[in-house]
């Protein structure tokens, strides 16, 4: 009995420690109006200096999310940008397509096509990073849907600041498209709103994939990305603390990037399995380790190992629920395994706040049966959360770090009016 009650209350620990981290860090930019101010845009306006590099990396991708993305790079109001469409040699139809666009614009678009027999976003970056010339390299996801004034805006904030590196903010908007998806919506929201310029703020951030820019230069001394790492924004963002440079998040909601969240339990699953697995990865690897202060130290392998303390909690919290029906147990120890309900409760308080500012500051009409969703959905999505860490873990002792490409379907192309593009004039020029 004594052994049981252990594990219960070891996962009650774990499971504690994952929901009150969580709030912390995703209150972060609403604690004092100084964080609030600092998550946005620096002010002050300045003319275009530097030259973009942008990545698309691009695996099994529609022409119309590729068109899509594309556009809206040809559309920005900074004119010095080039396009790099990273595609991998086995991937024949979308090499293709991506040769198709390039041939449209050949002197603002090119291919680069990586022929490792391994095959991963982080390596088609290191590819696409040898025919950048760019002062600046940008990453920007298959699906994403940029502003028009995005690349302005980021060229300005190095100016302003001195950054070594600029994170921009990514909203998904299919918030309707299944059951978990407003969860998966909300979640990205307090991430690039929040979270990221906490850990920034920290002296240790995990970047983000998607809408982060690095100098060229800085790029090719740290040798590019791991390229075996699934978890390369992660990665890279350690290396980059350990070096001691400066980060700068933004946010400005019309300067969002949009993208979709998957459209299957399947999808979800395999996109968050690989991430708590690159988490994994960083957490093993230890470059964490060389941070500068033991603070930093201690933020930094809290941030990495939590994937471990969720695989832990979903393990245990099964067999703990299992043995309170099977086993009388004392009555502290069933008071304390309800203690996680106290983070939790408060976050999904939190959460309902922060669906409403999402829909105010992208312009989505949010009702009560949007509410109702977030709140009935939270046990099936945080067990959907659990799983996936226990499926990293599993995969982490097997050593398997094959990439599990998450499809892109087009569901956020015409989610609003700030999301309508144009890509049929690529499609007909095609």
């Amino acid at each position: 009995m004594s052994v049981l009650i252990f594990v219960l209350l070891l996962g009650t620990v774990m499971l504690f420690a994952v929901c009150a981290g969580t709030m912390w860090w995703m209150l972060h930019a609403w604690l004092t109006p100084e964080n609030y101010e600092s998550t946005n845009f620096p002010a002050g306006g300045v003319l275009n200096r530097h030259s973009f590099s942008v990545i698309i990396p691009c695996r099994d991708e529609p022409y119309d999310v590729m068109a899509a993305t594309v556009q809206r790079l040809l559309d920005q109001t900074h004119r010095r940008v080039e396009i790099i469409l990273s595609v991998g040699d086995d991937d024949v139809d979308t090499a293709d397509r991506a040769r198709m666009l390039a041939a449209l614009y050949p002197q603002r678009i090119r291919v680069s096509v990586n022929g490792d027999p391994i095959k991963n976003k982080p390596r088609q970056l290191n590819s696409a990073l040898q025919l950048c010339t760019g002062e600046i390299v940008g990453i920007v996801d298959a699906e994403s849907l940029t502003a028009p004034g995005l690349l302005a805006r980021i060229d300005a904030t190095f100016q302003l600041t001195g950054a070594d590196v600029v994170q921009g903010a990514v909203h998904l908007v299919n918030y309707r498209s299944r059951w978990f998806t407003l969860r998966n919506c909300l979640e990205y929201r307090i991430w690039f709103r929040s979270r990221l310029h906490g850990h920034a703020s920290s002296g240790f951030i995990p970047l983000g994939g998607n809408t982060v820019f690095v100098w060229r230069h800085l790029l090719e001394q740290v040798g590019g990305w791991d390229s075996d790492c699934l978890a390369e924004d992660c990665e890279i963002g350690v290396r980059l603390s350990v070096m001691k440079k400066h980060t700068v998040c933004v946010y400005d909601p019309e300067l969002t990037t949009l993208e979709e969240a998957p459209t299957t339990v399947r999808a979800f699953v395999k996109q968050r399995t690989r991430w708590s697995l690159g988490f994994m990865q960083v957490l093993a690897k230890g470059e964490w380790k060389k941070l500068p202060t033991w603070q930093r130290r201690l933020g930094g392998w809290w941030t990495l190992v939590q994937q471990y303390a969720m695989a832990l909690a979903g393990v245990l919290l099964p067999l703990a629920f299992v043995t309170a029906v099977a086993f009388s147990l004392p009555a502290g120890v069933v008071i304390i395994t309800y203690v996680p309900l106290i983070p939790l409760l408060l976050t999904v308080a939190f959460e309902i706040l922060a669906l409403r500012e999402f829909g105010r500051d992208m312009h989505f009409r949010i009702g009560l049966r949007d509410y109702v969703r977030l709140v009935v959905s939270t046990p099936f999505y945080q067990a959907l959360l659990l799983y996936s860490a226990v499926a990293a873990a599993v995969k982490f002792r097997r050593r398997d770090f094959n990439w599990d490409k998450t499809p892109h379907t087009g569901a956020h192309l015409n989610i609003s009016s700030a999301s309508t593009i144009d890509a049929q004039k690529l499609k007909r020029a095609a």
